[in-house]
């Protein structure tokens, strides 16, 4: 018997032995193979790639990221992006920027969101009582922005407005924006404030832009200076409170996030603009590997889950409104009066001349 078990053991010892070389080799194999990378992203993204459950998954796909954050439309100017796997910008117009200027070689919309204003609640409690914001269903705060940009472009003060007891600023009525030149939301406001402008039409040629362009610019310039990307002014709101921060034009997704990690203030509010515009975040692949992370960041249930889990929506629908269930958010889970911004042709020329006109070089 003794004969029998003997050479079992040693066998059974040796494929032991041999198993665990092949599994520690293979891991190792692994780790050699698993890519880098290198992308630029918009800053309003760089939680969700921080995040270790995405590092995770995505190094499951053998693919490990090292991300930049800049402005979205700063990312669009760059003259080094041959330099990088990926461009990850917020909104159609920087996405377009680039693919025309360099050879992409593929698209992928990964994520998508609604341009809204972080507000509070005693503000939205006296634009209510001034007829510029509606409250429906006992829930959702909407705002007229035909009426609002009226106020506005009024050059109208807080203390200006009637039924105001609770926030007694002198300070200019305003929305606080990204720098028009840089960033994304700041061209989305744009997009809003010119359909508005427009006789509610989306601007079609320049010849109509250049007549709204001082209206346009006025927006920005009262503002004083602004910050390259979406992070900083939505932080700020976070951080600093009504005095500084009123009203911030923003990312659904950014509010939504800092709701379901449990960074708001109980008398912070959301507002919906009406009509409002759709920001889609498409990542513009430069390189093969660049196309890889688009294929698996659109592919990937998890990944995907994790994009609704800091606020973004995508096509899967149902996983967002278990996302909203879950954390208890009130947020509209269709939202109707919703429209286009202009080409990139138009979006682009009325920047440039909003700059050329009324910046001069300052900051």
């Amino acid at each position: 018997m003794r004969k029998i078990i003997g050479p079992l053991l040693t066998g059974l010892l040796i494929v032991g032995v041999g198993t665990g070389i092949y599994l520690s080799a293979g891991k190792q194999l692994s780790q050699l193979e698993k890519a880098t990378i290198r992308g630029l992203i918009g800053s309003e993204k760089l939680d969700f790639f921080n995040d270790p459950r995405v590092i995770e998954a995505l190094s499951d796909h053998g693919l490990e990221i090292e991300v930049k954050k800049s402005g979205s439309r700063e990312i669009a100017t760059r003259h080094d992006l041959k330099n990088w796997d990926f461009a990850f910008p917020a909104g159609i117009p920087a996405a377009e920027k680039i693919t025309r200027g360099y050879a992409a070689k593929k698209s992928f919309q990964v994520a998508f969101t609604p341009m809204v204003i972080a507000s509070w609640l005693p503000i939205a409690e006296i634009l209510e009582n001034n007829g510029i914001v509606t409250k429906r269903d006992g829930i959702y705060y909407f705002i007229d922005m035909k009426r609002m940009l009226h106020v506005i472009e009024q050059g109208k003060r807080w203390t200006d407005l009637e039924h105001n007891s609770n926030y007694q600023a002198r300070k200019s009525i305003l929305i606080n924006s990204t720098d028009i030149r840089r960033s994304n939301s700041a061209a989305m406001y744009l997009a809003l404030a010119s359909y508005i402008f427009n006789d509610e039409q989306v601007l079609e040629n320049n010849e109509q832009a250049n007549q709204l362009t001082d209206r346009l610019a006025n927006l920005y310039v009262r503002q004083g200076y602004t910050e390259h990307s979406s992070a900083v002014p939505f932080n700020d709101y976070l951080v600093m409170g009504i005095g500084k921060a009123p009203m911030v034009m923003a990312y659904e997704a950014q509010y939504l996030y800092s709701a379901a990690e449990n960074k708001l203030r109980p008398d912070m509010r959301l507002l919906y603009p009406e009509p409002t515009i759709y920001t889609k975040h498409v990542l513009v692949a430069l390189t093969d590997a660049g196309v890889k992370l688009g294929e698996v960041l659109t592919t990937d249930p998890k990944l995907q889950k994790l994009m609704i889990e800091h606020g973004w929506r995508n096509e899967d629908i149902s996983g967002f409104d278990e996302f909203i269930s879950k954390h208890n958010l009130q947020v509209p889970t269709s939202l109707v009066n919703v429209i286009e911004p202009p080409s990139y042709e138009v979006i682009e020329s009325t920047i440039q001349k909003i700059e050329q006109q009324h910046y001069d070089g300052a900051h």
